[in-house]
């Protein structure tokens, strides 16, 4: 098994300047120092139509309120402030950045725990016809290679990333390596598993890191099955 960058095209292109985007750059940055409450806060700022930031700041008081440190609050600020400035762009270029932005977060997170990351990468198997899907982002640690798709919300999850992922982790076993793979989600556990439970791919092996548990990314891979 190899990693191999992915032949260049117009997607990636487009993606290499999605990424390097400030506001995509701001927004992990800031979302990757925070906690869960500030991830939620992130989903729901997002995915909304933009609103004053004090209409926010009233719906999750719990970040905001007097009972919090002052760097408590300031994290959640930056939050605020990163988030409305992807909720302000328009609907498509919006998407694009969503997008952008959970592939950086992964990547930020296991950063903390495994050093270099890649992005964009294929893997190659002997014996077997070189897929040209490309990870989003991937771990090229010789005794425990990770590889990671990721996805704005729980309908991104479909048969094809399945069936990409669990091929990929067969074919790793089968030259005798433990390839870990996972789905990144930025959406709640529970809309994972009842897309899930739409899917017939087979869920052996993969893992889901989802708005809840995906923190865990920086400490060890994602411990959630993808099961329904």
């Amino acid at each position: 098994m190899r990693f191999q960058d992915a032949p260049p095209d117009g997607r990636a292109v487009v993606y290499s300047r999605l990424q390097t985007d400030p506001t995509v750059v701001a927004a992990a940055d800031a979302v990757a120092a925070a906690g869960r409450g500030e991830r939620l806060l992130a989903r729901a700022v997002m995915n909304g139509r933009s609103l004053d930031p004090s209409v926010w700041r009233r719906m999750f008081p719990s970040l905001f309120g007097p009972d919090r440190s002052e760097a408590d609050r300031d994290a959640a600020e930056r939050v605020l402030a990163a988030s409305l400035a992807i909720a302000d762009r328009g609907d498509q270029v919006r998407s694009q950045l969503r997008g952008a932005f959970v592939e950086a977060l992964t990547a930020r997170l296991l950063e903390r725990r495994s050093g270099a990351v890649r992005r964009e990468r294929r893997i190659l198997f002997d014996r077997r016809p070189a897929s040209a899907h490309p990870y989003d982002v991937t771990v090229e640690a010789a005794d425990r290679p990770e590889a990671y798709d990721c996805k704005w919300g729980a309908r991104g999850i479909d048969a094809e990333v399945l069936g990409q992922l669990g091929d990929a982790r067969t074919a790793a076993a089968d030259e005798a390596i433990g390839l870990h793979v996972a789905l990144v989600v930025f959406d709640a556990y529970r809309s994972c598993l009842v897309r899930l439970l739409r899917q017939t791919a087979p869920l052996e092996g993969i893992r889901i890191a989802s708005l809840e548990s995906m923190g865990e990314l920086a400490r060890r891979p994602a411990s959630s099955r993808a099961r329904p």
